[in-house]
């Protein structure tokens, strides 16, 4: 008698656990993609913006920043500009994809530590120099 007890108590327990970390995973998974993307607004709004140096690559509708200094590739947001017209720029002056510009970048860096991305929300840039262009 005294085993049935405490398999009735250990069941009880086994259920309450399940069911709370299934009740868990669900709140989580369904409020995640609204609190993340609050949780980057939010934080973007504090953070200090830099100038970056390095090279500008686009190719198969990506936008991709090389910094100079440390080497790292991020991807790059464009917030203020349309991203046609910011293609169309881009394949006007290099004429190519994939052919780096060298440019400045101003803004704030974004990690996404879902994806373990960075990206850089560029607040504004300016063209250097045209690698190959000589100019």
């Amino acid at each position: 008698m005294n085993y049935t007890k405490y398999k009735i108590i250990f069941s009880i327990f086994t259920f309450l656990l399940l069911f709370s970390c299934s009740a868990q995973k669900k709140v989580n998974s369904e409020k995640l993609p609204n609190l993340q993307s609050e949780f980057v607004d939010v934080l973007g709004e504090g953070v200090q913006k830099k100038t970056y140096s390095g090279w500008w690559i686009y190719g198969e509708n990506q936008h991709v920043f090389k910094d100079e200094e440390s080497l790292e590739e991020w991807g790059l947001e464009f917030p203020n500009e349309d991203m046609e017209e910011l293609k169309e720029l881009y394949l006007a002056i290099c004429e190519m994809e994939y052919f780096p510009m060298e440019c400045e970048m101003t803004g704030s860096k974004k990690l996404n530590d879902l994806e373990k991305q960075t990206t850089l929300i560029v607040q504004k840039f300016n063209i250097l120099y045209i690698e190959g262009c000589g100019e």
